[in-house]
């Protein structure tokens, strides 16, 4: 097979009219070819970090929609069905993507559950880590989010650590805000990567002290515009990444998206592109082509070097997309999960209290980070409850994975006019999160939310509507055009009932996130991210 076109070669800093011979799979040989094709051919690109099961879809059915941006290959983190179903979970996604042709790179997660601070549905400790280290399926420790271990010299941290040492497998870092000799500790531990950064000046700090930054443009936390000033004299050292893609915007680019709006903003070509498609190869190791002869042949046909509309993508010299159309085949597989806790009542909802002043979680648009406010409190018989005219809106967090107490919180910027919207994606331990406009609401969203054993809901007095998601409870078994057009319907009706945030359900899924600061809630109660330690709902 031949394939011709303007060859990219991006590490050598060259277009040139030529043409790429593919055998059994390889690149064969690139030679100059003088032809009228005006089309460009360059390596494919790769989202340096990513958890697929935010996108709602399993790894098989995300391939389907990624290859026609030109994604060739991912950074996986499993984290999320980890921290549900431990390492079963992450077996379940490894060979879930070996039946696509699209290239899952998975990692080790190094967090599970995220803190102790909340109850997941699994554990994954330093012997478990040991032996998926061993593993070859398993490229690298992911993200080591708990930074606090690491500066603390936590044993546990640190011998997980190890082991991703002593087999040559690189470490993620996550440790958003991290600065001077804290941050200096943690990248001197062996952490390379960290996708958090949300400041110019962080990202600029880390990337001088020889750490990888990853710019992340996903469905809630969008670090582009703050970072992407770095990239013209970094570029050699920084990457692109999605983090979390919700369904509907998986439908629309990947990191296609970025290197267009790169592009437009002057920076060279050729930088915007070694940060997209040779960087994580080379950091992670990957079995991934990079467009020379003897490389696997993973390549894409665009139709310029401006907008990056894909032609076609190639993945071990075979055409997986062309033209819009998408080659990958649905694949059959097991619905795995764990969901066992009981319908609960309204007055489970309440919070009896008298105090006038209430510490309430600030949710700020694009950002996972949030702020600590105080607000006046509403009682009504006894009960705080949500006030509307304030924005000051009642959410809970439900545990999952036993009958339990709900944890009750107070949050500001969702907006809602009126009913609930509730989620069991609920990072990282994904329990049942919900944000509503009165007790009766949230608990009929929460219920919604235990009879389909997983989804995204939203409820009003007039309707229901719910996303079910059956594997693990934050993934859909159905594909991704089903799932995207049910959560783009979802997202408007949550806009419908007031909400102004541009993704509330992947804003949602963050405000359980307690390793993220700086007030979060989770199914044992309000906490501190700052001082990383359980606060009071109530102020006096």
């Amino acid at each position: 097979m031949k394939v011709q076109g303007n060859i990219v070669d991006i590490q050598n800093k060259r277009i040139y009219k030529g043409e790429v011979e593919v055998e059994n799979g390889k690149i064969k040989e690139i030679r100059a070819v003088n032809h009228s094709n005006e089309n460009y051919i360059l390596p494919g690109f790769v989202d340096a970090h990513i958890h697929i099961e935010s996108s709602m879809l399993v790894p098989s059915e995300f391939a389907k929609i990624a290859v026609l941006h030109g994604t060739v290959a991912t950074v996986s983190d499993p984290h999320e069905i980890a921290n549900v179903l431990g390492v079963k979970g992450v077996d379940f996604m490894i060979e879930n993507g070996k039946k696509v042709p699209l290239k899952f790179n998975f990692g080790a997660p190094s967090c599970v559950p995220a803190t102790s601070f909340e109850s997941a549905g699994a554990i994954i400790n330093a012997d478990d880590i040991k032996k998926m280290m061993e593993n070859p399926d398993i490229l690298y420790l992911a993200e080591m989010m708990n930074y606090p271990g690491v500066l603390f010299d936590d044993n546990e941290v640190l011998a997980k650590i190890k082991h991703a040492k002593n087999n040559n497998k690189p470490i993620d870092g996550h440790a958003p805000g991290l600065r001077g000799a804290d941050a200096s500790k943690y990248i001197a531990a062996g952490i390379s990567t960290d996708h958090e950064c949300f400041s110019f000046e962080e990202a600029k700090e880390k990337l001088a002290k020889g750490m990888k930054v990853i710019i992340r443009e996903g469905s809630a936390a969008k670090n582009f515009e703050a970072l992407i000033d770095l990239l013209p004299e970094n570029y050699e050292n920084m990457m692109f990444c999605s983090d979390d893609k919700h369904p509907d915007d998986l439908l629309l680019g990947h990191i296609n998206q970025l290197c267009e709006r790169a592009v437009a903003k002057g920076i060279d070509v050729f930088k915007v592109l070694q940060a997209a498609c040779i960087n994580p190869v080379k950091h992670y190791n990957l079995q991934v082509g990079l467009l020379q002869k003897d490389d696997f042949a993973d390549f894409i046909v665009v139709d310029n070097l401006t907008k990056f509309n894909v032609l076609e993508t190639y993945i071990n010299g075979e055409l997986v997309a062309k033209n819009g159309e998408s080659f990958v085949k649905s694949v059959d597989f097991e619905v795995l999960n764990n969901f066992n806790t009981d319908k609960k009542e309204i007055s489970d909802f309440r919070f009896e209290s008298s105090v006038e002043k209430i510490r309430v979680i600030e949710a700020l648009d694009g950002e996972l980070v949030t702020n600590q406010i105080e607000a006046d409190s509403l009682i009504k018989d006894g009960n705080l409850v949500s006030n509307i005219e304030t924005d000051v809106l009642k959410m809970t967090v439900v545990n999952r994975y036993k009958n339990d107490e709900p944890a009750i919180a107070f949050i500001k910027n969702f907006g809602l006019k009126e009913g609930a919207i509730a989620s069991s994606v609920g990072h990282d331990s994904h329990n049942i999160i919900a944000v509503g406009v009165s007790d009766d609401a949230i608990c009929k969203a929460v219920n919604l939310i235990i009879k389909n054993s997983g989804g995204v809901c939203a409820v009003n007095n007039n309707k229901e509507k719910i996303v079910s998601l059956p594997v693990a409870g934050i993934m859909s078994d159905k594909s991704a055009k089903e799932i995207g057009k049910q959560y783009a319907e979802l997202d408007k009706m949550a806009k419908q009932m007031g909400s102004k945030l541009r993704a509330p359900y992947m804003s949602l899924s963050f405000m359980a996130l307690l390793v993220i600061p700086s007030l979060k809630l989770s199914d044992k109660g309000l906490f501190d991210g700052t001082s990383f330690q359980f606060t009071s709902l109530e102020v006096g």
